[in-house]
């Protein structure tokens, strides 16, 4: 396994991320378990999960999963762990349980320590930018976490470039070290992150965890899978039709490459600067088992400059990519 500073941070994280969204509606709470402890064994450490995975219904519930493998398995000091806040565990909207106000950040924390039966969360992410509330109202909130020891780092997800500005610079009036990390949607398919999201990531030394790196099923070779007989969804049969001519290149080179289309599009994430590591979400023992060959894959710059050609970025960074 490769490791990596998260950010800026001194925090130490392997290269690959292992996401927990499908334990509880599509993996069982046994298998979630050999999955966590295979990760593990394979050096993975850095697990990522969410206040509100579970399913409707049972928003939260994924947590639980995490926490009970944690007592079960004793392993709890081995494991960087990151969680998220901003959605309700609701089924229901109620005033004041979900975004960043002060009382949800905290009820939202407290809840979570619960729920992972841990006394610290590693990460704490904001999953969403809220912006009906002050950055000095989430910075608070956040102090207090961290002052208390509930959580040691800060990081965000989804948001957009001037938020991650809006964010550091806020937090540095406050003496904070604010945030370490941006969790992004980033694959080759969707590459938008690179205008503006990845510049300021690395320009204020956060470390970026790109989230769907397969795109959803669409860069796993969805193409054969569709051949041999795989069911797939109206949305992603309309995907697929759109992207065609595009999909056909990326499997035929990734059959040139001798490698698989979910392991190149794992390796070629890590091949770019300012990536952290991808957050992989194994439903299976099977495709934990594949992701981690994606380490082992060196691509090269004529490689490289053929998966641009295939699906083009935007143009670079911003304002480079649309003006002078």
């Amino acid at each position: 396994m490769h490791y990596t500073h998260l950010g800026r941070s001194g925090l130490q994280v392997s290269r690959l991320v292992l996401g927990t969204m499908n334990f509880g509606p599509h993996t069982s709470e046994e298998d979630a378990h050999a999955i966590m402890d295979r990760a593990l064994d394979a050096g993975i450490n850095f697990f990522d999960t969410a206040n509100g995975y579970g399913g409707k219904g049972h928003r939260g519930r994924t947590e639980e999963i995490v926490g009970r493998w944690f007592q079960k398995s004793g392993r709890r000091d081995e494991v960087v762990l990151a969680t998220k806040c901003y959605g309700s565990t609701l089924d229901e909207e109620r005033p004041n349980f979900s975004k960043l106000s002060a009382v949800n950040v905290r009820r939202s924390a407290i809840a979570s320590l619960r729920r992972l039966q841990t006394e610290h969360i590693d990460l704490y992410q904001m999953h969403h930018v809220d912006r009906a509330t002050p950055w000095d109202e989430v910075w608070q909130s956040m102090d207090r976490l961290v002052a208390a020891g509930d959580i040691v780092y800060v990081g965000s997800s989804n948001f957009a470039g001037w938020h991650i500005a809006a964010a550091v610079e806020t937090a540095r009036a406050r003496h904070s070290l604010g945030l370490v990390s941006e969790q992004s949607l980033y694959n080759l398919a969707a590459r938008t992150v690179e205008l503006e999201v990845l510049p300021a990531a690395r320009h204020y030394g956060l470390g970026v965890i790109p989230w769907s790196p397969l795109g959803g099923g669409l860069l796993g070779g969805v193409l054969r899978k569709l051949d041999e007989g795989r069911r797939a969804d109206d949305g992603m049969l309309k995907r697929v039709e759109e992207m065609r001519p595009q999909l056909e290149q990326w499997e035929g080179f990734c059959d040139e490459l001798g490698e698989k289309p979910a392991d190149v599009a794992l390796a070629w994430l890590l091949h770019q600067d300012g990536v952290t590591g991808p957050i992989i979400g194994p439903r299976t023992m099977e495709q934990l088992d594949g992701a981690l060959h994606a380490l082992e894959i060196e691509l090269d710059d004529s490689a490289l400059a053929r998966l641009d050609e295939i699906f083009p970025g935007p143009g670079g960074a911003a304002p480079e990519a649309y003006a002078w």
